[in-house]
């Protein structure tokens, strides 16, 4: 079809469905939150080059183009395209499997050829390597497609004990020469990653062993006169000191939480007690963040040996939980679990106990290698895939002088880490664990780690201080403002009891801020909350209403239940209701109170958090049904869907679940699309039909367009796509906020509620003035948010300037820095911005910083 017939069909499409209306403009301080980049059809077409040769774009072919900083100059385009030219990549994955390998080899494959490298596989891991030949072989764009969505690593792993020997690495540097690799990116554990440092810095000697015998020329060896070698950790474990999270521990978490729900199921039918253990090797990880996001009674970890006297103790809390009326008792042990002796505990040893001791129906459970199999969960494929284009990045800035390093995650940010420092830190838990020096190897596991144990400690406390000190409690309200989301009861379970922990009294709030104007307030004790953890959507009810209209029944009820702080969790209602509870500090006293707002809604759209409770959980559900659908299309072939996701204005969803679903594209508010980007997208999946990849997923935030709506875009696709691909659509809908809560959202929100109400204690002290609680300071009315690597507390009135209030986002948001990556790899052709790369840091330095969640 001609463009004009193509110009002509669309704008009729909009006058006859719509009206002629343009598209919302952004102001050029909005337009500033976004990098937009133009999206461009394959190589094979031809059809908006020629506007990058323009010095002054006015119109093409009749069609208004805007000259902005987005549009990239030919030499830009030239530059992005021509990094990897004349160098060669081989990336291979070796030691365990884990979940989310694959979508760091795609990554590495697809961004490799962006760049204009050669990309090889490695079949079988480090045993590839050293055989070489069909091992060996070279990756097209279609080799990596429908890889995303599979468990384990589909290049293979093995253990390798001709690597060990000399003569096994001196066969490996062989291969690698003959081919031009120089540049080798290795996807495992902390095993593998030394296997690859010792390879390089061997590298000379070995290549002039092999020029000695005449296995390679000198010219040969003058082209490979260095390796450089970029580690991804990738190990269900988490035991690799350096990152906050190894490829494939999420998606472990995910199976155990899975069994974890199962089981709480039968155990309460028959009142039974369960020990389940669990896989990490000496690194009770798994076991701890199960431990959290399950409410467990009892955790067994490596780092952190249980006292002497732990069978009696043990024995007394199950009962103790049982007279409180529970009917269950859930107690995970780590495979490495010792004593402060080093002597191993078993579960069979605690399920003996427990028999002996108390008399319960007890049940074992060794989860085994179910951990390491399934579908990769959406936090690991996009961890994959941000840690895949690192390391092609890394390997192409490459020099002689630069160490061999590891691409990890702190917190929210990639960063690139000395690979033998986090080697050697990880060899000195195992040092420290050996010589019985417990408190430095949980020191050395990092913050992250330190304090997902300290909210154990505190949560798995049963028995709150029964009488309290005279002036010492305080009473704390907590509510749900806002949508639903899974992890709020996890959030208000967490908040609850460490108040009560802390000596205060707690009082739960029914349905938002309506129900606190109305009364409707209770007390919570210890069991109140029991068993919240893993249930989704709101148990106190939650609404959308905000306070303003009824400040006066607020305000007397604060008086009359003698509220003294207040939890807030929830959206963006929960924000903008701090604001206003803020400003009517100034006509009403008893408003003047601490407050903080715990992020929680699926948009994740609240201003002072990278991160909201919820968004993973709709992330995941999002994910699962893209993943069906591509399956189905894989059957009927030439096939486009486009999904509607949820969010509001925030194109977070639909960004992230694009980039872990593996989508053609992205719809988003944040990022205006014009018919050109709507033609080029249409281009693009007519040249992918002619591949051998005949399926297509595009998403579209609800709110991206008020034009462009999602069947107006389906019947452009289905129009277009006649006689060459077919066209569905599914509006996934209210499903985005159901289910139950992730691990991450359940541990998220654990940590959140225990660090609020933590925060919240301190302020209520600070503002305690004759008598009574006054708060009038902008600090004592926060948002509790994850900034990068460190949860922060920021004043709601500090966050109004971030803020876009008519479309409810912030006006910046970090991962719009990800769409580059999400369109990289559907294969269009943009500008890839290397300003945002993570340079080298010290694991010494990373690990005295902020606390990491």
């Amino acid at each position: 079809m001609r463009k004009e017939e193509f110009h002509l069909k669309f704008f009729m499409c909009v006058i006859q469905s719509r009206g002629l209306v343009r598209p919302p403009q952004r102001t050029a301080g909005e337009a500033s939150t976004s990098s937009t980049l133009i999206q461009k059809p394959p190589p094979e077409t031809d059809n908006l080059k020629s506007l990058h040769a323009m010095d002054d774009p006015g119109t093409v072919e009749g069609i208004p183009v805007l000259k902005n900083e987005w549009i990239m100059t030919h030499e830009e385009h030239h530059a992005a395209k021509t990094l990897g030219i004349g160098k060669a990549i081989a990336v291979l994955t070796s030691g365990g499997d884990a979940q989310g390998m694959n979508a760091a080899v795609r990554a590495v494959v697809r961004v490799g050829i962006f760049t204009g490298a050669r990309v090889f596989f490695v079949h079988e891991g480090y045993q590839g390597l050293v055989d070489g030949g069909d091992h060996i072989r070279e990756a097209t764009w279609e080799s990596v497609s429908m890889m995303l969505q599979l468990g384990g690593t589909v290049i293979g792993s093995a253990r390798c004990k001709d690597f060990r020997e000399r003569e096994g690495r001196l066969r490996a540097a062989h291969n690698l020469v003959k081919r031009g690799i120089t540049n080798l990116c290795v996807i495992g554990g902390d095993g593998s990653l030394t296997g690859a440092d010792t390879f390089r810095s061997e590298w000379s000697d070995l290549l002039s062993d092999l020029q000695k015998a005449g296995k390679i020329t000198a010219e040969e060896a003058t082209k490979s006169s260095y390796l450089n070698i970029v580690g991804l950790v990738g190990s269900i474990d988490n035991d690799f000191c350096g990152t906050d999270m190894t490829i494939g521990t999420d998606s472990a978490l995910h199976r155990i939480i899975e069994i974890v729900d199962a089981i709480t199921t039968t155990a309460q039918s028959h009142q039974r007690t369960f020990v389940l253990e669990v896989m990490g090797r000496h690194c009770g990880y798994l076991a701890l963040v199960t431990s959290l996001s399950c409410g467990a009674d009892w955790v067994f970890i490596p780092e952190c040996p249980p006292d002497d006297d732990w069978e009696e103790h043990l024995c007394r809390r199950l009962s103790e939980t049982r007279t409180r009326g529970s009917r269950l008792n859930i107690i995970i042990v780590a495979e490495g679990a010792i004593d402060k002796n080093g002597k191993p505990i078993t579960s069979e040893d605690i399920k003996n106990l427990v028999v002996k001791r108390l008399g319960y129906d007890t049940r074992v459970t060794v989860l085994g290698h179910v951990q390491r199999g399934g579908t990769p969960s959406a936090f690991d494929r996009i961890l994959g895939s941000r840690m895949g284009v690192e390391a092609v990045m890394a390997l192409l800035e490459g020099t002689p002088d630069t160490p061999a390093c590891v691409v990890s995650l702190s917190g929210n940010q990639a960063v690139r880490l000395p690979l033998m420092e986090c080697v050697q830190v990880t060899k000195d838990v195992t040092k420290a664990m050996n010589d019985r020096k417990f408190d430095e190897a949980m020191k050395l596991r990092g913050r992250s780690f330190m304090n997902n144990w300290e909210v154990y400690k505190l949560l798995a406390h049963v028995r709150p201080p029964v009488t309290k000190a005279p002036g010492s409690t305080h009473t704390v309200a907590v509510m749900n403002v806002g949508a639903p989301a899974a992890g709020m009861n996890a959030a208000v379970r967490s908040t609850v009891r460490i108040g009560l922990i802390q000596g205060n009294r707690v009082l739960v709030v029914h349905d938002g801020f309506e129900g606190l104007a109305k009364g409707q307030i209770e007390e919570a004790g210890w069991s109140y909350v029991g068993g919240w953890t893993g249930q989704g959507g709101s148990k106190l009810g939650t609404k959308r209403t905000l306070p303003k209209k009824s400040f006066e029944q607020i305000s007397a009820n604060i008086t009359k239940f003698n509220i003294q702080g207040l939890v807030i969790i929830g959206g963006f209602e929960a924000y903008t209701g701090g604001l206003e509870l803020m400003e009517g500090r100034k006509q009403f006293d008893e408003l003047c109170i601490p407050f903080v707002v715990i992020p929680a809604t699926v948009s994740n759209n609240v201003p002072g958090s990278d991160f909201s409770v919820g968004a993973d959980t709709a992330l995941n559900t999002i994910c699962t049904t893209c993943d069906r659908i591509k399956q189905s299309a894989a059957g009927t072939k030439r096939r486009v869907f486009i999904i509607e996701t949820m969010g509001g204005y925030c194109g977070y969803l639909a960004t992230m679940a694009g980039l872990a679903a593996g989508a053609d594209a992205a719809y988003i508010f944040e990022e205006p699309f014009t018919i050109r980007d709507l033609q080029a997208n249409v281009e693009h999946l007519v040249q992918k039909m002619k591949t051998t990849v005949k399926r297509g997923l595009v998403l579209r935030n609800e709110k991206c367009n008020e034009n462009y709506t999602t069947d107006f875009i389906f019947n452009l696709y289905s129009e277009e796509g006649k006689g060459i691909f077919d066209s569905r659509k599914n509006v996934l809908g209210h499903m985005q906020q159901g289910g139950s809560p992730t691990p991450f959202d359940r541990n998220f929100a654990t940590k959140m509620g225990a660090k609020a109400m933590n925060w919240m204690s301190g302020k209520i002290k600070e503002s305690y003035r004759n008598g009574r609680i006054f708060a009038n300071t902008p600090d004592s009315g926060c948002v509790l948010g994850m900034r990068k690597r460190a949860l922060v507390f920021q004043p709601v009135t500090e966050l109004k300037d971030q803020t876009d209030f008519e479309h409810r986002i912030p006006k910046e948001q970090w991962w719009l820095k990800l769409r580059p990556i999400l369109k990289i790899l559907a294969k269009y052709e943009i500008d890839l911005d290397t300003s945002e790369h993570a340079h080298l840091e010290h694991i010494s330095r990373k690990r005295s910083g902020e606390t990491s969640i």
